[in-house]
């Protein structure tokens, strides 16, 4: 189904996709399941795989955690790969009864295969000139039905004498029974995999309340689940920008601490980072966006952007001590004269992201998190930078003078006793 313009319509996406979920849910004999468009290998979001050997207790369990599954509201269109089996005509071979009638099991296979399933004997071209295989095997009257394969007769080479034909049913004997569709294996065990859609609930939620689910479900040792899929991806994901995080605020401290020739003015303008994250959380709650990759690349770019103010501020401050101003009136003297130029940098980048914040356009609702985390980091970081930067530069200021005192008057002691009284 192939939506129109956003703008051409009443309803959201998630809005169709719901309506369309409840009225296919009342079609009796099918399963439905709504993908979207472009998602990666056709699989769904979120994806639960059980791991063991014996495929019945896999179903088991599969079914016990489905049953689970089902109170987590905000999870649909739920498949189990195990759970739909399909009929099979099970022939087992007597190898003891047929070796003594000589007769290999190659022989009864490579004859049940060709009568049933076929042989290719020629191959003759059509008009378009392909090639096109001539299958001979059993009219169609007798592979319907499959107690007529007893009835198949062998011909056998005796000692002495013309061969005879041994009935096929003295040899073997058949079954009717149902099979799994499909058996998967992942890390040299087989799996069963529960998959399901995801309605108004974020990965991260669902993947913990179906961690919750499946401590209910008891397993036997050697059983386990295990997240597969985007819930895979995005542990992944954040573990690489966790280390992305990381490594942008040691560089910007180190940056900063190679321009102020110090160590310790840069701790202070560092903290503009966390006050970014009031903003940054505030404004993702008040547009009920989730955590998710977007919003992480928007904090990384916060931790670039939030420092700017601050620097321009204790830049400014060193600037006019170096005159010898007094440090308060040098740090009120900066806040009045850097505020203009702060307002103005960061009214311009707000501006610049709010077309993207208010997701106009196709497929602008992925990109919008990363946009509405700048400008709420931005907000926050900018009015609190002009208070708590300047209090955290004073105190770090007095802790770096009493230090420097205790450190100077510590070695003057060590001098004194090491003069030799006379």
């Amino acid at each position: 189904m192939k939506l129109v313009d956003q703008g051409d319509r009443k309803r959201k996406q998630d809005k169709i996709q719901k309506d369309l979920r409840a009225r296919l849910q009342e079609v009796p004999g099918i399963i439905p399941s709504i993908e979207e468009v472009g998602r990666m290998g056709g699989e769904k979001p979120l994806m639960v795989s059980i791991r063991g050997d014996n495929i019945d207790l896999l179903k088991k369990y599969s079914a016990a955690l489905k049953t689970e599954m089902y109170k987590i509201p905000g999870i649909v269109d739920m498949e189990v790969t195990l759970e739909q089996d399909i009929p099979e005509f099970r022939f087992t071979i007597d190898r003891e009864r047929a070796f003594d009638a000589g007769v290999m099991t190659s022989t009864i296979v490579r004859t049940v295969g060709s009568l049933v399933g076929g042989q290719a004997v020629s191959t003759y071209e059509d008009e378009d000139g392909d090639a096109i295989d001539i299958r001979v095997r059993l009219p169609l009257a007798l592979r319907q039905d499959p107690s007529q394969v007893e009835q198949l007769r062998l011909s056998v080479r005796q000692p002495v004498g013309p061969p005879a034909l041994v009935p096929l049913g003295g040899l073997a004997t058949y079954e009717m029974t149902d099979t799994p569709s499909e058996i998967t294996r992942q890390d040299l065990s087989r799996q069963v995999v529960v998959s399901a859609n995801l309605e108004g609930i974020a990965l991260g939620t669902a993947v913990a309340k179906v961690k919750e689910a499946a401590t209910k479900v008891k397993m036997e040792p050697g059983y386990r689940v295990v997240f597969s899929g985007e819930a895979e991806d995005m542990v992944e994901s954040f573990n690489y920008m966790a280390e992305a995080l990381l490594l942008a605020i040691i560089l910007v401290y180190l940056i900063l601490a190679a321009q102020f020739e110090s160590f310790v003015d840069p701790l202070a303008i560092m903290l503009s980072l966390p006050l970014s994250l009031v903003g940054m959380a505030a404004m993702l709650a008040l547009t009920r966006d989730t955590v998710n990759m977007m919003s992480l690349i928007g904090l990384i770019m916060l931790m670039g952007l939030v420092t700017k103010n601050a620097i321009l501020l204790i830049d400014y401050t060193k600037v006019l001590r170096s005159k010898g101003i007094e440090r308060r009136e040098a740090l009120i003297t900066a806040g009045r004269t850097r505020l203009r130029p702060i307002m103005m940098t960061t009214l311009a980048m707000i501006f610049g992201m709010t077309p993207l914040a208010l997701a106009i356009g196709a497929g602008a609702e992925m990109r919008a998190p990363m946009a509405r985390a700048v400008i709420g980091g931005l907000i926050t970081s900018t009015f609190l930078t002009l208070l708590v930067v300047p209090v955290m530069y004073t105190l770090l200021d007095d802790a770096g003078a009493w230090f420097k005192r205790h450190r100077k008057g510590k070695k003057e002691v060590i001098t004194d006793e090491s003069v030799p009284i006379k």
